[in-house]
């Protein structure tokens, strides 16, 4: 018996994680593109009043549409591609094949083949399919006609109404690929990728060989967060004002850069933040600042360059930067006071790298700075405390 009400029970669907409120706007949205794609085509197609003004498949689209922006089989290629490719031959197929059922049968296939070869692929299609050629005496009766109206018109119109829809309930409507170069800078970096890489995802997905109901990219952020999450887990709450250094040393637009060197030698620091009369930071400048400036990344007469460098020139006019404004870096990347270390990684491991972070608190002064030292040493020692609280470790 209970392995019967086991069997019974896989039937059961998980619970779908979302908020009422997104619900809510699901629902909201159908409800606005099916009145407004009805009406639509009612105002436009009003005096043939053989045209039907909507049909059943767009009921599907629009659950697709506004509950599941994100898959790939809900974007606007997908459901006037596929609709458009499944009209024509559903009324191919009704037109040439006597017989309804092998004619329905042939047009759902071939649809589902030449969406898949066209990159449209749309469950509803399938129905668009069926409805051209099982829709009855009316739907032949317009023959081509049907691909045009009501088909494509209720497909443009049900996908600017969700574009508007999903653009005034600000969700990302069409859904862009997440791994274009012009928005690279918005991924988590490879190097912040702990368990695997773009390419394992890829070898997984090909040995799989199944389509899956959401695109490989949303796939791929979801595994990073996560990781993310888990990280987090793992070593505990430590946020940025845990570890950070909060005697910052730090300069003006103005301080001479002659200043600015000495401070550094006087403390042992690499990297002064720079801020303005609000204690806002407007940059940073490292020892990496004045060797590029200096040019004294070739080291022949280093300290002589190092201190024609930064003396200060006599006069009002002078041809090489006199103050930290004209060789610190900017626009520096900063860190909350209440981030999570673990959200410091992509900071430090980017493409230029970070070795010090200015920590600002919710108005935006600084605070603190934390070092790639600092960073390692906090992960190193919440790991530890993380391994002994499980007794994994002496």
């Amino acid at each position: 018996m209970s392995k019967l009400y086991d069997w019974l029970y896989g039937f059961l669907p998980e619970a779908i994680v979302i908020s009422n409120r997104e619900r809510l706007r699901a629902a909201i949205g159908a409800f606005a593109g099916i009145a407004l794609t009805a009406v639509s085509t009612y105002f436009i197609t009003g005096e043939f009043s053989s045209i039907p003004y909507l049909i059943a498949p767009m009921g599907a689209s629009a659950v697709l549409l506004f509950s599941l922006p994100s898959s790939p089989l809900a974007q606007p290629w997908s459901l006037l591609g596929g609709n458009l490719v499944a009209a024509i031959v559903g009324v191919t197929c009704a037109i040439w094949i006597p017989n309804p059922m092998l004619a329905a049968s042939i047009a759902v296939g071939t649809s589902i083949l030449l969406m898949l070869c066209l990159r449209c692929l749309h469950p509803p299609s399938g129905a668009v399919a069926l409805t051209a050629v099982l829709g009855g005496p009316a739907i032949h009766a317009l023959g081509y006609w049907f691909v045009a109206a009501p088909v494509a018109l209720n497909s443009v119109v049900l996908i600017i109404t969700a574009i508007i829809f999903h653009a005034t309930t600000r969700h990302d409507y069409p859904h862009h690929a997440r791994h274009r170069k012009k928005e690279a800078a918005e991924t988590i970096p490879p190097e912040l990728r702990f368990g695997f890489t773009t390419e394992d995802l890829n070898e997984v997905l090909k040995e799989n060989n199944e389509l899956l109901y959401i695109s490989r990219d949303d796939l791929e952020k979801l595994f990073q967060q996560t990781e993310m999450h888990a990280y987090r887990r793992r070593f505990g709450e430590i946020k940025c004002r845990d570890i950070m250094t909060t005697n910052v040393i730090s300069v003006e637009f103005g301080t001479e850069l002659e200043e600015a060197w000495a401070l550094m030698r006087q403390h042992k620091i690499k990297a002064l933040p720079v801020v303005n009369k609000s204690k806002w930071v407007i940059g940073i400048i490292t020892q990496i600042d004045f060797m590029k400036n200096a040019n004294l990344e070739v080291y022949d007469n280093f300290e002589v360059k190092l201190k024609q460098f930064i003396r200060r020139t006599a006069g009002h006019h002078a041809n090489k930067p006199e103050v930290v404004g004209q060789i610190m870096s900017t626009p520096v990347v900063t860190a909350k006071a209440d981030m999570h270390i673990i959200e410091l990684i992509p900071l430090m491991t980017q493409d230029r790298v970070f070795h010090h972070i200015p920590v600002i608190d919710s108005e935006q002064r600084l605070v603190g700075i934390v070092t790639q030292s600092d960073l390692v040493s906090a992960l190193y020692h919440g790991r530890l405390a993380n391994l002994r609280t499980l007794g994994l470790s002496s």
